[in-house]
């Protein structure tokens, strides 16, 4: 390290010659990243975490090409009149398609779901229903016949409830298939109170002005129709999922300003008072008290810090998301808070460099003289700190889980961009401020301590305690968790809440979240769903899948389809003229009665769209797809990977593989992705961390001194964990192997330092590196807890667990690194 300082040190003569020219030439450089940092938009999709190229998401955008990827704008209607609120809905549809965008030079909305065609499927419903549907109600029809004749039997006796509960079964079997065709006339609740309209925008879900531009317009036209003239008790509410994906953007960039102000704030209070501490306390040493500047002076230049160390540290942040704009063009949910984290994280090798040279300032050395003593000495500790950091957060990259790959990327160019901000830009600032302008008040010399050195007391004692806590976290670590429940770490909007609550039972089905496979032709269309339908009925364990869906299984394409199926059909109508049922008053036979009317053959064009529409690509035609419903709730991860196991590819006899396309398969794809990368990652940072640290002290006791703040401070994280029952969750993970490359940032420098000073120093170490340390540890804390304040559960999870785990790196290094070093001199162990 010392020779790469040697190496760049004209870059430090040049800064000390020319300081202006550096600055100005910085500061254009950063006006030019800072325009490309400010184009960087969040996505907030966290299916798009997975790459490119993995199958599931290779699905997913070959079903959003085929079928597309809408999301609908939902206006919900209530009043105690249907017919109210049927008129407001058709005129609230007909204004809403003429709202006219003049940004975009077109309409706002391009069609609008209401009025379902039922009349034709309530006639044809069999027609429409599949091959096992139609066999069940064959069944179903043939045992009720069986059943009529044994009650007409006078000798007939009930032998109990068992074949009850399987007629019951048959009977709701039926009512779901039915209630799937023949769904309402129109999307309302079972009392007709509430009815749900569907608009489909024009524009893009991830365009927040435009999604701004729509609810304000929406907002005046509602207004303007005034809903009280069609009914006094008329209350009517736009939302769902478009205008909670707002929210979230929203949430999110608030998130980011909000943490952004608070963690910075609090550093830069931190940093001024520190420094106004530590000058004026040299400055009263170094003068005896009898200085010609009074306390005041120091007051008014208590600023000073704050610009030596934060001009360099906001040049290199927006040089990092200049150059993100580039190589990654979009910042992730994760990602998003990466400008305070790095605020907080890059602060630190300034503090260490900015008070050794305050240090060296007041001993007597010139403005020259201390720079270049603080660049070779406290200059390799920041260098061995930000390098194995910066590394360790690479290491990153080469996970497919693009949370990690795109965190260390930018995280990790931050880290090394504020390291030459510190060591080439701040020098350039001291020369203008302290030589030119004197606007750091040092004194001229420093009175020197008269007293012997200092042992660090109860050393053994504190070892045995630090020895014996980590043991017993290793004992415990079993009780470590992860949370798998998705809805836990979303932040809550109480305004989509409240309209899903005020929207509820509307349309109320039990099949949500189904997953899409697409393929190439029917024959493979059939295979596909055969081979799920088999998996369906033999995975008696842990089933997953509720049903499987196809239309060519529904709507029969070929001449020996169509006739098998009307002669099934007409098999219904002979049961149903049985003379057994055919008297019988009943309001499933009814159905059946009417669902049965088919004697010809049904054109695709016949089919009402809402019965089609899930079957039909953008180009009209009936897609070759297969519908895939779950039979578990996938907000819990565990379940979601579940069904991505049970239906995420599918391989034909042929060898042919196809892959399950949903975001819920995406996002299972994710997690189960992040759970397999996550104990490499980390144990690929904590083996480089290793060796990194053997290359730069050239021993191997003191590479394992160095890193044990961050071995135990680790340790001492996951006991806090289990204590206060703290999970690992696909945020916090992402930071984890950030943590493990910061937290060894002040074993570094206490270990660089006392080995400096020598044998007896540790107590002098303390009291000036142990205090950079600190301060160092301390605003990059106050860095992440300003994610603390988020809304964003995710979000602040990482604040949390970078927190303790830097608090604790903090507590081993000024406790249990001296501590240990000290019983080592005792038994005089140490070696240089």
């Amino acid at each position: 390290m010392k020779k790469l300082l040697k190496t760049f040190k004209p870059i430090l003569e040049f800064n000390y010659s020319h300081p202006w020219w550096v600055i100005l030439t910085c500061i254009l450089l950063a006006f030019v990243g800072g325009y490309y940092a400010l184009q960087l938009k969040v996505d907030t999709d966290i299916a798009n975490l997975l790459p490119e190229d993995h199958p599931n998401v290779v699905a997913l955008d070959t079903l959003n090409a085929t079928v597309g990827g809408e999301t609908a704008m939902e206006v919900a209607i209530k009043s105690p009149s249907f017919e109210a609120n049927k008129a407001f809905a058709e005129d609230l549809i007909e204004k809403s398609l003429e709202l006219y965008y003049p940004r975009n030079e077109d309409f706002f909305f391009e069609r609008a779901e209401f009025r379902r065609e039922t009349e034709f499927t309530q006639n044809n419903a069999l027609y429409l229903a599949s091959n096992s549907e139609l066999n069940d109600i064959i069944g179903w029809l043939e045992d009720e016949i069986e059943q009529a004749k044994e009650e007409a039997n006078p000798f007939y006796f009930d032998l109990g409830d068992e074949e009850e509960e399987e007629e019951d079964t048959r009977t709701e079997n039926f009512q779901d298939s039915y209630n799937t065709l023949v769904p309402s006339e129109y999307p309302i609740s079972p009392d007709s109170t509430v009815m749900v309209i569907k608009l489909f925008p024009t524009g893009s879900k991830s365009n927040i002005q435009y999604l701004e531009d729509m609810f304000q317009e929406y907002d005046e036209l509602l207004a303007s129709l005034n809903p009280a003239s069609y009914h006094p008790e008329m209350e009517v509410r736009y939302g769902g999922r478009l205008k909670r994906h707002l929210e979230e953007l929203t949430s999110i960039m608030d998130d980011v300003m909000g943490s952004f102000a608070t963690g910075i704030s609090s550093v830069i209070f931190l940093v001024m008072f520190y420094f106004f501490i530590k000058k004026y306390l040299h400055y009263r040493k170094g003068t005896r008290g009898e200085g010609k500047y009074s306390v005041w002076s120091h007051l008014i230049r208590m600023p000073v810090p704050v610009l030596i160390i934060g001009i360099p540290l906001l040049i290199s942040l927006v040089w990092t998301f200049g150059i993100t704009y580039f190589y990654l063009g979009m910042l992730n949910t994760m990602t998003s808070v990466l400008f305070v984290i790095l605020f907080g994280l890059g602060i630190d090798y300034g503090i260490h460099f900015y008070a050794r040279y305050i240090e060296l300032r007041s001993s007597g050395m010139t403005v020259r003289e201390a720079i270049f003593e603080t660049n070779e000495k406290t200059g390799e500790a920041i260098l061995v700190s930000a390098f194995t950091t910066a590394t360790a957060l690479y290491i990153l990259m080469f996970a497919d889980f693009r949370g990690f790959s795109e965190f260390g990327f930018i995280s990790g160019t931050g880290i090394l961009l504020a390291l030459f901000g510190m060591l080439y830009i701040l020098p350039a600032l001291l020369v203008i401020l302290d030589e030119r302008l004197n606007w750091i008040l040092i004194s001229a010399k420093k009175k020197e301590d008269q007293n012997g050195p200092h042992r660090y007391p109860f050393s053994r004692a504190i070892v045995i305690v630090g020895v014996v806590i980590s043991a017993f976290v290793v004992g415990f670590s079993g009780n470590l968790s992860f949370q798998y429940n998705f809805s836990e770490l979303e932040p809550t909007f109480p305004e989509y809440e409240e309209f899903k609550e005020f929207s509820k039972n509307v349309d109320d089905s039990s099949k949500r979240n189904p997953a899409y496979i697409v393929a190439e032709n029917n024959e493979q269309v059939e295979e596909i769903a055969a081979i799920l339908k088999e998996r369906a009925r033999t995975d008696t364990t842990s089933p997953t899948i509720e049903s499987v869906e196809t239309l060519q299984e529904r709507f029969p394409t070929s001449e020996q389809e169509v006739e098998q199926k009307l002669d099934k059909i007409a098999q219904v109508r002979e049961l149903l003229q049985d003379p057994f049922l055919v008297d019988r008053e009943d309001e499933e036979l009814d159905k059946l009665r009417q669902a049965s009317k088919t004697t010809e053959r049904v054109s695709l064009e016949q089919i009402p769209d809402y019965l089609k529409s899930r079957f039909i690509t953008k180009d009209g035609d009936v897609g070759r797809f297969v519908i895939v419903y779950p039979s578990v709730g996938l907000s819990d991860g565990r379940q979601s990977i579940a069904f991505k196991d049970d239906v995420g590819v599918v391989t034909l006899d042929d060898g042919s593989e196809f892959y399950a396309a949903s975001t819920s398969i995406v996002a299972a794809s994710m997690l189960d992705l992040m759970r397999t990368e996550s104990p490499y990652m980390v144990a690929a940072t904590f083996i480089f961390i290793y060796f990194f640290m053997l290359f730069s002290f050239r021993s191997f006791r003191w590479s394992l001194i160095a890193m044990l703040p961050l071995l135990v401070g680790l340790l001492f994280l996951f006991g806090i964990m289990m204590i206060f029952g703290l999970q690992f969750n696909i945020y916090n993970l992402v930071v984890l192997p950030a943590i493990l490359g910061i937290g060894e940032d002040s074993g570094v420098h206490l270990a660089h330092r006392y080995r400096e000073e020598g044998k007896n120093s540790m107590w002098q170490v303390l009291s000036s590196t142990g205090q950079h340390v600190t301060m160092g540890s301390f605003t990059t804390m106050l860095g992440f807890a300003g994610l603390l304040f988020t809304t964003h559960p995710g979000l602040q999870s990482i604040g949390v667990m970078a927190v303790i785990g830097i608090g604790m790196t903090l507590l081993t290094s000024v406790t249990l690194l001296p501590a240990l070093i000290q019983w080592l001199e005792d038994k005089d162990w140490i070696r240089f």
